[in-house]
């Protein structure tokens, strides 16, 4: 029997509409694979359709929390792709259920059907971490490799784009806050990484490139700290403020409280978070398990998000810029 082209093999992506999502489905369309996108609210993916041809891509209802409609999912698959997680909890929307059950689930589901698996962590998952966010993305890796041993596994730093959750909040909160907060003086240093190449390094996991049972990191170009990426966004939406440092332990206090509003801008887990590095390790970087070592070139947060941020300025594009 020859092997199936593109064209024949389907690949299934958990949580496949949401802001990386939406990078990594149009990726695997312009691959030619067909696509299964697997999500609470199917009736809310519509937007995906026009990233490929009339019936490539096609979504299904599926929970994390309900087995069987995750192994729905997955039936027929070739590959099937876990992009879901969680930045706080809320409601049923728990670390340990959506980012450690979850995978297990969606890694059960792979194995029962013979499909090959690539797990979406992140930079700074550790069992040993004092961030429940960090040890459940360890332990959704550590169960992921022993229900399919030649998954991949991707750890993006922050992923950067025009929907993204990291500068498009600080360049609103510039927008109507006098100052920002530096947490811990501002120190932790970042590697942003652009979600157009995240998503091309997916794709080549499926494309079966990667290393089969082997974690990369994905990390951009620049390794800036936080202090510099504020910098970098008040420069941008040519706004001053006030940088202010904030303790750890103030810090912490203080997200006590905001952790209860609906989408809060720092919890106290995220407080943990910030107090690690969130780079690319010199271990992974010598053995090529990099976006470098997928042969992808890393675009920078330079050439990438001012053509998204324009819109915080007071004139927004039509703000004056240098000759």
């Amino acid at each position: 029997m020859s092997p199936k082209s593109a064209f024949d093999r389907l690949i299934t992506v958990y949580g496949g509409s949401g802001f990386l999502g939406r990078h990594v489905v149009r990726a695997l369309a312009k691959r030619h694979y067909r696509i299964r996108v697997a999500v609470r609210r199917p009736d809310l993916a519509n937007h995906l359709q026009p990233l490929g041809r009339v019936g490539q891509i096609t979504a299904v209802q599926c929970n994390l929390r309900d087995a069987a409609s995750v192994d729905m999912a997955a039936r027929d698959a070739d590959v099937v792709v876990n992009l879901v997680g969680i930045l706080f909890e809320s409601g049923k929307q728990r670390f340990n259920t959506i980012q450690r059950d979850g995978a297990e689930r969606v890694a059960r589901a792979a194995a029962a059907h013979g499909a090959r698996m690539v797990q979406i962590s992140a930079i700074g998952a550790d069992e040993n971490s004092p961030s429940l966010y960090a040890r459940t993305k360890a332990e959704a890796e550590k169960l992921v490799l022993a229900a399919v041993p030649s998954a991949v596994i991707m750890r993006p730093s922050i992923i950067f784009g025009p929907e993204d959750t990291f500068f498009n909040r600080f360049a609103a909160m510039a927008r109507m806050l006098p100052a920002l907060p530096l947490v811990g003086g501002g120190l932790t240093r970042f590697q942003p990484v652009f979600a157009g190449n995240v998503a091309t390094a997916i794709a080549d996991a499926v494309d079966g490139k990667a290393r089969a049972g082997m974690t990369y990191e994905l990390g951009g170009p620049d390794v800036l700290t936080f202090k510099e990426l504020m910098q970098f966004t008040l420069k941008t939406i040519e706004r001053r403020r006030l940088l202010l440092p904030l303790p750890f332990a103030l810090a912490k206090l203080q997200a006590s409280i905001l952790q209860f509003l609906p989408n809060p801008p720092l919890t106290p887990d995220q407080v943990e978070l910030l107090r690690s590095d969130n780079v690319v390790s010199d271990e992974v970087k010598r053995d090529g398990r990099t976006l470098e070592g997928l042969g992808i070139v890393p675009d920078s947060i330079a050439a990438i998000v001012p053509s998204y941020l324009w819109r915080f300025r007071k004139a927004g594009q039509f703000s004056r810029r240098p000759a």
